[in-house]
Parts: structure tokens; C-alpha cells; sequence
């Protein structure tokens, strides 16, 4: 198939990807944001939010309200997994989603734009139920890449994403015929919870210092503060409200 006929199939894709997603946002999890506030409407920003829910759909789901909300365009780092499914490569090629980067993102972020990871990885989505809403350690590649570029890190929790896709097992077998890194058990359909997504305030990055050693540990300062900022702000939230499906 040549390129000029890939491209109206992706455009439908991209298409059918988004308005999925606004209906899951807004009518089918009930989104609510709080936080916005603390996104400048210009200049580069690093966001960094937990991940959970087996198929890890609330990157997506958080994509799409951050880009309609701010208006401008929201680079998100996506797993490789994501771009071997047809519509959702559509959707995250449209969206400037990357892979395979070693410096997450640090040329948009140097050319003033906002970049969304999710440090905790597949292991934050691979997670069992039992053991939601409790983060796995994030790999503390952003915060040399915050240190690098002077981007604010904004600390990002989502809850209520756990819920709707629980994991509660893993086919082996056929995570290894589709070559993933797990084929969760779980439900067909994503359960209807409340989602709700907290913007938390701006942790400034600190400055590289001369030496490697120094640079190592100031990242690895940057990158545990972030973890209990965002863990605090997990379990905040999740106490906060009386069920998951509020």
C-alpha cells in the first residue's frame, strides 16, 4: 500500500481514536481536572503522571483532555506496544507521541513545548490488582532530562483508571504469540469509574552541576521527590472519594 493511500487510513483512524476518547473522558468516566492552573499557557514543561489500569489507557484518556484543556499540543511518550495497533499509531502520530528515546523528549522540550511520560512504565500497567494504586519506582531518566533542559517537572495523578481495567491474571501463552510484554486478564469492556486527573504544582529542576557523581545524585534527588509527590497525591485523591464508581 503506498503512502498516499496510508494516509486517509490513518486520518480515519486518528479520527475514530479521538472521538472515542472524548466520549470516554467525558461521558463514560467522567473526568474531572483540577489543577490546569499550574500549566503556563507558553514555555516547556515536563509532566510526569503515574500509569495503571491493565491495557494503560488513561495515558491516552489524559492526552486527550490536556490537549483540548491547554490548547496546545501535548507530546507523550508512548510505549512501542502502542504503535502496533492500527488506530491507536494513528492517533499517537497525529498527537507527536514518541518512542524509543533515550532523552525523553528533551528537543521539544528545548524548542518550549510540553512533554507527558509516564516513568513507571509497563510495570506500572503490569501491575497486579491487589496491588493498585501503589507506584512502582519511576526510572529517573526525566529528571536528568529536566536538569538538562531547566523544564519544571509537573507531578500528574490519575485515579480511578486502576478500576476500570483491573488486572487480575496474565495469559503467558498468548503474550508470548503477540509478542507483549503481558496479556492481562481482565475485562472485556473497561468498568464505568470516575476517573479523577490532579495537576499538581511546579518542582523546579535544579541546576546540573559540573560532575557526573553530582549530576547522578541530584537526579536521583529530583526523581524520588517526584515519586512521593505523585504517590501523596495518588492516595489523596483515592481517599477522597466514597467508591470507585462515585
Amino acid at each position: 500500500m503506498t503512502e498516499a493511500m496510508e494516509r486517509p487510513r490513518d486520518e480515519a483512524g486518528a479520527e475514530l481514536v479521538d472521538g472515542v476518547l472524548r466520549w470516554l473522558a467525558d461521558d463514560y468516566f467522567r473526568v474531572e481536572v483540577s489543577g490546569l492552573e499550574h500549566l503556563a499557557r507558553r514555555g516547556p514543561a515536563l509532566l510526569i503522571a503515574n500509569h495503571s489500569g491493565a491495557w494503560g489507557l488513561d495515558a491516552f484518556v489524559l492526552h486527550k483532555l490536556l490537549h483540548r484543556e491547554l490548547r496546545r499540543p501535548v507530546h507523550f511518550y508512548a510505549s512501542e506496544v502502542a504503535f502496533r495497533l492500527p488506530p491507536l499509531a494513528a492517533y499517537a502520530r497525529r498527537h507527536h507521541a514518541f518512542t524509543d528515546d533515550p532523552t525523553l523528549g528533551r528537543d521539544r522540550l528545548e524548542a518550549g513545548q510540553l512533554v507527558a511520560v509516564f516513568p513507571e512504565g509497563l510495570d506500572g500497567v503490569g501491575k497486579p490488582f491487589s496491588q493498585r494504586y501503589r507506584l512502582r519506582p519511576f526510572s529517573p531518566g526525566f529528571a536528568a532530562t529536566a536538569m538538562r533542559t531547566g523544564a519544571p517537572v509537573v507531578p500528574v495523578s490519575i485515579v480511578g483508571a486502576e478500576e476500570a481495567y483491573p488486572k487480575l491474571g496474565e495469559v503467558r501463552a498468548l503474550a508470548r504469540r503477540l509478542r507483549l510484554p503481558y496479556f492481562p486478564v481482565t475485562t472485556a469492556l473497561p468498568l464505568p469509574t470516575k476517573w479523577r486527573v490532579s495537576i499538581g504544582e511546579p518542582i523546579p529542576a535544579p541546576a546540573p552541576a559540573a560532575s557526573y557523581a553530582d549530576r547522578s545524585a541530584a537526579a536521583r534527588r529530583l526523581c524520588d521527590e517526584v515519586w512521593f509527590t505523585v504517590q501523596g497525591m495518588v492516595d489523596r485523591d483515592r481517599d477522597r472519594r466514597p467508591s470507585p464508581f462515585w
